[in-house]
């Protein structure tokens, strides 16, 4: 948009626990934990309401699919409104929001509900692995062993191959993760691991797809989180108010062999068009929330971002430009890594934990400077990849 004042903003948002929430037993009681409770925070009724988007990855973590309505469930009210689900894989939460986007964008509406939500500890830990390599080319890559981390196994050893040994980075960013995670109420594993422990192999510590350990790989998680979204008109009512300054998605080919697979080329050009269309730098940021599914995707991030020149992510990390008090924090949240990857839940938390910085909520978490901030969500192996550039309103 030419005026960004009149970008759409979020004006409210909820977020449950992640982990193994057993009082949490399906998809519709997790909704039911954000969903009305976002519109509260918002300070708006129901009724305000003009559409839903909820993104589910599932592929058969739960019996129950077709879930845009069950939100209904949840707030009665918000019967008749129009509710669509979305899924680009890891990436579905971002994509239910740039459908909310794109409504407000087209003048449909005023207000939008967004919900993220993935219910994955109920399904056995084979079938999970099945799951998530669905996300993959299952032609040419279905027979990877470990699922998921043995696609991001690979990727780190083509990176070690071409850079040299990076386990010291890797464990570097799992502890950074980790501590900052201690941090964070919502996370599912609020633990400062040390970066000793991180860094060697043990018994509590295996390999998962070498070179990934254990602490290299994010965790199997039930979440929800949810955003209320605003055309810049509606918004500009709302003294509390994060606005978009810009977004990207950029998709690349799904197989690994069609690309130079370290060089993330996607998550590259997602975050130069969304830093073009906000006339920043990355400098001009003051935190940054990014996938870090695996260890080595953070890594290979730093360098798609912009932060050092390809093949140097460690120096990011090792030097701590990335640490809570470095030069650009990444991951105060705790990341993926401590705060838990429920597929479809993932894009949306990080807007809302995003926000919470940006408006100075995020409590034990919160950074001393949070002007304005990118939040990167990744689908697949650098397959899907969406960027947005927040900053607070007003």
């Amino acid at each position: 948009m030419d005026n960004i004042a009149a970008n759409p903003c979020i004006i409210g948002w909820a977020h449950s626990r992640f982990g193994k929430l057993d009082d949490a037993p399906d998809t519709e009681a997790l909704i039911g934990l954000v969903a009305r409770a976002a519109i509260e925070d918002a300070g708006l009724d129901p009724a305000d309401i003009d559409a839903v988007f909820l993104g589910q990855f599932n592929g058969g973590f739960v019996r129950q699919d077709f879930p845009a309505s069950l939100v209904f469930q949840a707030v009665p009210e918000l019967r008749f409104k129009p509710a669509t689900r979305y899924e680009n894989a890891c990436a579905t939460g971002s994509a239910a929001i740039h459908g909310a986007l794109d409504f407000l964008g087209a003048k449909r509406g005023r207000f939008t509900l967004v919900i993220g939500v993935e219910k994955m500890t109920a399904t056995p830990g084979a079938r999970i692995g099945e799951i998530l390599l669905s996300a993959s080319h299952l032609k040419t890559e279905g027979e990877v062993p470990a699922g998921f981390a043995g696609i991001f196994g690979r990727i780190a050893e083509s990176y070690f191959q071409r850079h040299g040994d990076q386990s010291d980075a890797l464990a570097a960013i799992a502890a950074k993760n980790h501590a900052n995670g201690v941090d964070n109420p919502y996370a599912q594993m609020r633990k400062d691991l040390g970066y000793a422990f991180c860094r060697a192999e043990s018994e509590k510590n295996p390999f998962v797809a070498p070179p990934l350990k254990r602490t290299d790989c994010s965790l199997v998680s039930d979440g929800a989180a949810a955003l209320v979204i605003a055309s810049g008109e509606a918004a500009a009512g709302f003294t509390r108010a994060v606005r978009f300054r810009a977004t990207a998605q950029v998709n690349d080919f799904l197989p690994m062999a069609s690309r130079d697979i370290i060089k993330f080329e996607g998550a590259a050009q997602a975050w130069r068009q969304a830093l073009a269309t906000a006339q920043l730098g990355l400098d001009d940021l003051s935190l940054v929330e990014t996938h870090d599914c695996f260890t080595i995707a953070e890594l290979i991030e730093y360098e798609a971002m912009g932060l050092v020149p390809e093949g140097q992510g460690a120096r990011a990390v090792l030097e701590g430009w990335t640490a809570k008090d470095g030069r650009l924090p990444v991951n105060r949240s705790g990341g993926l890594k401590a705060k838990g990857h429920p597929i479809g839940a993932t894009g949306v938390s990080m807007h809302v934990l995003t926000a919470m910085q940006l408006t100075g909520e995020a409590g034990d978490m919160q950074l001393s400077r949070a002007d304005r901030a990118g939040v990167f969500n990744m689908g697949g192996a650098a397959v899907a990849n969406y960027v947005s550039i927040l900053e607070r309103a007003g």
